[in-house]
């Protein structure tokens, strides 16, 4: 494989690619790369977790100027979760540049502060269609300047119905600038759009990315009735920290999410009608694996970085069988073997026969033992599962914009004040206003005490253990025969 150090990038972006141990380029990197340094026009099509964020952040970087406080970048993406995770690249493989300014226009969130942001000069925009549109009416956002337009999972975005926004957003920006387009999969409405927006493109697909065997996909066959209890018997015999469960409906997420959490399992739900601040903070906590079930419909489906994904499963088979692929997408990451399971009713088995064809693998059928077929059974299933994770989870009133960086953190737990030892303390996430703290559950009250007593760069701040959202009365979470 290929190396970074072969890249015209700067000494600054190479170090820092060296700091996150990105040794290897991937495929849609190796390709990708060279021809946008070289100002080339790109269609990249490849799977979910390719690499593809970093294969067109890195010559955005390489290409800014910071001493202009203008915006030179936009990225479209179909999703919150989406933008926030490209956004999160961008400050990390940015973190050399100083002065850099990323900012995310999704909805969700309040209008007045991203409004001040571009008043005061962003270098960076990665925002929804939706959200970017209001601003461009709104007059708040100058164009002018943007060298680079990429438009990060198009074929989710025209799924979603974003079109029209994304041709009226295209036709604002400067005629004499690169685009880069990314998407899974090529349907006809993708290649008009890039004969519309592009200019000699370089079309870029990478085949088989994922090796059949990093991916485990099972089916487990059951009456409609009975798929509680299969979900219980899948999480309780496949060993996991952190497990996925897509469901079709917001409803059966707040039921599922309801009943799972009533059971004393370590549950969190994210759906659409979440506001951002509590999806954030959802996913933070699966992150930092301070929550080990996360029941989710599919709009987290994209955009969802969680290092080390154990186990999804589907509990709703998805329509259309595309969006199975991006769910399975999730786990079996980096080169380590992941496993997806379907629960799957007997009407649902032509589905299934679709998604087999789609993908051109065999989904292995497999059944429930013995333990799920009683009563008893299903007690102990229950039982084994109600443990508590790992980790808790600290919110800490500080983030980007009062300058706190992770290793402030980490030094005013781990110094003489804080007492912690460094494997007590797990993954900082910080946002602009708060940071997400994983600390081991045996010291996480002394490490709040510790930073609420402390100071951080000379200042206080508040910090609060977080505990997952109260569910919901539960209510039957698969209907019941009658």
């Amino acid at each position: 494989m290929a190396s970074f150090n072969t890249l015209a990038l700067s000494p600054e972006l190479l170090a820092v690619v060296a700091e996150l141990g990105y040794t290897s380029l991937t495929p849609i990197q190796a390709q990708s790369i060279p021809l946008l340094l070289a100002g080339k026009d790109v269609i990249g099509q490849s799977k979910t977790g390719s690499g593809k964020t970093a294969a067109f952040a890195l010559p955005i970087l390489a290409r800014l100027d910071v001493s202009r406080r203008e915006i030179q970048a936009m990225v479209l993406c179909p999703t919150r979760e989406l933008c926030a995770q490209v956004a999160r690249e961008f400050r990390k493989l940015g973190r050399k540049h100083p002065g850099l300014q990323v900012l995310t226009l999704s909805g969700g969130e309040p209008g007045r502060p991203q409004t001040v942001a571009l008043e005061r000069g962003v270098h960076i925009v990665v925002g929804t269609p939706g959200r970017v549109l209001d601003h461009l009416k709104r007059g708040r956002l100058q164009l002018g300047a943007v060298a680079t337009a990429v438009l990060d999972e198009a074929d989710r975005m025209l799924d979603m119905g974003f079109e029209e926004d994304m041709q009226r957003i295209l036709g604002e920006l400067p005629t004499a600038r690169q685009t880069a387009l990314f998407s899974a999969t090529f349907p006809q409405s993708i290649a008009a759009m890039c004969r519309q927006h592009q200019r000699d493109a370089t079309r870029v697909k990478i085949e088989d990315e994922k090796d059949d065997a990093e991916i485990r996909q099972l089916a487990l066959v059951t009456e409609p009735d009975r798929k509680l209890d299969a979900l219980y018997w899948v999480l309780a015999n496949h060993p996991h920290e952190s497990a996925l469960v897509f469901c079709n409906l917001k409803v059966t997420v707040a039921q599922l999410h309801g009943t799972l959490t009533a059971e004393g399992i370590s549950t969190e739900a994210l759906h659409g009608d979440l506001e951002q601040f509590h999806r954030d903070r959802v996913m933070a906590m699966f992150r930092n694996r301070s929550v080990r079930v996360l029941v989710a419909t599919d709009v987290a489906a994209r955009g969802i970085d969680v290092a080390d994904l154990d186990l999804v499963i589907n509990y709703d088979l998805p329509q259309p069988p595309e969006v199975y692929v991006h769910r399975i997408g999730r786990t079996g990451r980096a080169g380590k073997l992941g496993l997806s399971i379907s629960l799957c009713t007997p009407k649902e088995k032509r589905g299934l026969n679709a998604i087999e064809h789609l993908t051109g693998t065999q989904i292995e059928r497999v059944k429930p033992g013995a333990d799920a077929a009683t009563e008893v059974g299903q007690a102990a299933l229950r039982q084994s599962l109600a443990r508590a994770p790992k980790m808790d989870t600290i919110q800490l009133s500080a983030g980007r914009k009062h300058k706190v960086r992770p290793g402030d953190i980490l030094g005013a737990l781990t110094g003489e004040a804080g007492g912690l030892q460094g494997s007590d303390v797990g993954k900082i996430e910080t946002h602009d206003r708060w940071t997400y703290i994983a600390v081991a559950r045996a010291a996480s009250r002394h490490a709040m005490q510790s930073l609420n007593a402390g100071r951080i760069k000379g200042k206080r701040f508040r910090a609060v253990l977080v505990a997952p959202a109260t569910a919901p009365s539960p209510g039957p979470a698969t209907p019941k025969k009658r």
